[in-house]
């Protein structure tokens, strides 16, 4: 089992377990259309965005499948966006990694920081073997992340998955734990 009970500091974020305080942040970039495009599910007003956090609050351990780490990606007191973990296989200790930013915070590398920390946890505590992240290929952002963090392109499905009413191109990259080992700068600093 792996649990983050206390923040992970990066050079310029911290990443920590969401509290109900952190919904009008989360509001900020979740009510926005062109945030939520390329994610499953829609814009969400004040009432569910509430219930998200506080689900998102619960989520900061993996024990079995499915189970999600949900780290809230926090920039001098403002969550921005945040990072997932989702434990897809515990018997081959597979999992997927994903990530969301506010607009008004993206080109700056916060997304690359925030997931390569997040990739620690995977490989260094959870002794994941394989980590995939996916994204639809219209989303130019996240491949280019991707990239930065070690994950090599392995697939392109043409037309495979309905999303959002339209059958949608889906771009899925991934990274070995040798290969995160290999290229590794050193581990995030827990401040437990």
């Amino acid at each position: 089992m792996t649990e983050v009970t206390g923040p992970i500091r990066t050079e310029r974020l911290v990443l920590r377990p969401f509290t109900l305080d952190d919904a009008a942040d989360t509001l900020a970039f979740e009510s926005r259309e062109d945030v939520v495009r390329y994610v499953p599910y829609g814009v969400r007003d004040a009432e569910e965005n509430a219930r998200q956090v506080a689900r998102r609050a619960e989520q900061t351990s993996l024990r079995e499948r499915d189970d999600a780490l949900v780290l809230a990606v926090d920039l001098d007191g403002t969550v921005i966006g945040y990072v997932l973990l989702i434990l897809r296989d515990a018997e081959h200790r597979l999992g997927e990694i994903g990530w969301i930013l506010h607009p008004d915070h993206t080109g700056r590398g916060y997304a690359t920081e925030a997931a390569r920390a997040l990739l620690r946890i995977a490989f260094e505590e959870a002794d994941l073997h394989r980590v995939f992240a996916r994204c639809d290929a219209r989303n130019t952002a996240s491949p280019p992340v991707m990239t930065r963090l070690g994950m090599r392109r392995e697939a392109v499905f043409v037309e495979a998955v309905p999303f959002k009413g339209e059958w949608t191109t889906e771009l899925r990259y991934a990274i070995l734990a040798r290969e995160w080992r290999a290229a590794a700068e050193g581990p995030a600093v827990r401040a437990d």
